[in-house]
């Protein structure tokens, strides 16, 4: 089915997460954001992106205005980025993206999940180069030749373009987010983007041969996104 459908089935999986978790989850990013950057949303770009997409996922507007007032209010608290690499069942590879208020808590969290589930947690750069870091974009109901005509009109040059059957996906370098989909609203100020996302694509994918590695490698997964400070899971199995 391509690439295209795997990205729209990650986003799809992300957004039917608990409730709670997700709003915990925008409200974190929502509160650093408006902290380092200011709470005006129109000169905070990485606030304005995280609000629209805040309100795509549902969540209630008082949940975005809580984070950002409390971003006012000079709150002292903070928490860190931190990213972890793993391993788990068949060579499967895994980003594990986090925000914290206690990196040591959150590192011993995070390696429990793939301590129970038999897999391995990596050092830095371990798992990362099978993957890159990507904007991905795909414009409902558009052809390649459409896409194309923006990306000339706005002198962008992506990563790669790929049309499937209700529409197109782009995919460009993960600094070049902004340009991008500055130029596809400028064209298509109407247009809801179906995906709208910066994340980690994996270069090669891997099958799970077994049903027993398949259910270690889902237990694993639903571990770490049950991790209050996990924001983000990626991996490279299909």
């Amino acid at each position: 089915m391509g690439r295209a459908f795997e990205v729209r089935k990650a986003a799809m999986l992300k957004t039917s997460a608990a409730k709670s978790k997700l709003y915990a989850k925008y409200g974190k990013e929502i509160y650093m954001a408006a902290k380092s950057g200011g709470h005006d949303a129109e000169a905070n770009l990485t606030l304005k992106r995280l609000i629209e997409k805040a309100k795509k996922d549902q969540v209630p507007g008082d949940i975005i205005k809580r984070a950002i007032d409390k971003a006012k209010g000079g709150s002292e608290e903070s928490y860190t980025e931190v990213r972890y690499e793993g391993f788990g069942p068949g060579n499967s590879a895994l980003i594990v993206e986090c925000l914290t208020d206690n990196v040591n808590r959150t590192i011993a969290e995070v390696r429990n999940c793939f301590t129970k589930t038999e897999g391995k947690l990596g050092v830095s750069g371990s798992a990362l180069h099978q993957f890159t870091h990507q904007a991905v974009f795909t414009l409902p109901e558009t052809t390649e030749d459409e896409v194309l005509e923006i990306l000339v009109m706005y002198d962008l040059d992506v990563d790669d373009i790929e049309e499937e059957e209700g529409g197109t996906t782009i995919y460009s370098n993960a600094s070049d987010y902004h340009r991008v989909r500055t130029a596809i609203l400028e064209e298509k100020p109407e247009m809801e983007l179906e995906t709208d996302e910066i994340m980690w694509l994996p270069i090669n994918e891997v099958s799970l041969e077994t049903d027993e590695e398949k259910e270690r490698f889902e237990r694993l997964v639903d571990m770490l996104n049950e991790l209050d400070d996990v924001q983000d899971v990626y991996h490279n199995v299909t």
